[in-house]
């Protein structure tokens, strides 16, 4: 299977406008076929998630401690080729910043953005977590991998859901987490920073009231630098599409892409 392959299956009409949805650090597909694919698909829109190189159904094949978000870029770029027409893109946390780095060479109806990497980069969570996880981020850094910021589930609630979301949810969510490039981390602190100058589409940025990873300021930030305002959805933690309100959120993005026409 080639790695970015991986889609819905369904049935499309030839007028739908093709989703591609884009996971973040730690993720896999998997987080969008929870809810979103089906979803999505139940309105019209041709859907698929890859899986970016080594990870999700992907990872036992690939290389991971190489990865550059360059590579996740071109993972993308490989999915959207397969797409009959310039698809809507959708990215979540790192996804998000893969996204923006797509959209300044390729082509896209529209985007949106959960909890993206901010267009500043990513050394405020880092400094966060450095403070809030001290020996688990020299751990990391020991390591050369990400895995230790998030190897149990309490160490995974708290970075990526809220306090009161069913702990067997947190359970089952937690048991699919996996590993994450320290080079792709890099990327995101300070080598492959977003340049929203080069992006034409149009973009909409959201983010969660309590997400312990990427702030709502940074959030309106990023939305700023694409000529937007940010909408903060009360009460949610990072895993937007995880999280107990992933319907209000899912509701907003195409609420907002069919008064983008789409």
């Amino acid at each position: 299977m080639n790695h970015a392959s991986r889609a819905h299956e369904g049935p499309v009409s030839e007028r739908a406008h093709p989703v591609v949805f884009v996971h973040g650090a730690w993720h896999g597909a998997w987080c969008w076929e929870e809810h979103f694919l089906d979803y999505f698909a139940r309105r019209g829109y041709d859907v698929r998630a890859p899986d970016l190189r080594a990870h999700g159904a992907l990872a036992p094949t690939g290389a991971l401690r190489g990865c550059r978000i360059r590579d996740y870029v071109a993972d993308l770029a490989a999915a959207t080729a397969a797409c009959a027409q310039p698809p809507i893109l959708i990215g979540h946390s790192m996804g998000g910043l893969v996204v923006q780095k797509y959209l300044e060479r390729g082509q896209a109806r529209a985007a949106i953005l959960l909890a993206p990497v901010p267009v500043r980069g990513a050394l405020g969570a880092t400094l966060r977590t450095i403070r809030r996880i001290p020996r688990q981020f020299v751990k990391a850094n020991l390591q050369l991998r990400l895995y230790p910021l998030i190897e149990t589930e309490e160490l995974a609630r708290e970075a990526f859901f809220s306090a009161d979301l069913d702990p067997a949810l947190v359970r089952k969510y937690f048991q699919r987490l996996q590993d994450e490039s320290y080079l792709a981390f890099l990327d995101m602190v300070a080598f492959s920073l977003p340049r929203p100058g080069r992006v034409q589409a149009p973009v909409l940025v959201l983010g969660g009231e309590h997400d312990a990873v990427f702030r709502p300021a940074e959030m309106r930030a990023t939305a700023a630098a694409y000529g937007g305002d940010a909408v903060i959805f009360p009460g949610m933690a990072h895993d937007m599409m995880l999280e107990r309100g992933w319907q209000h959120v899912a509701d907003h993005c195409l609420g907002w892409l069919a008064a983008q026409g789409l």
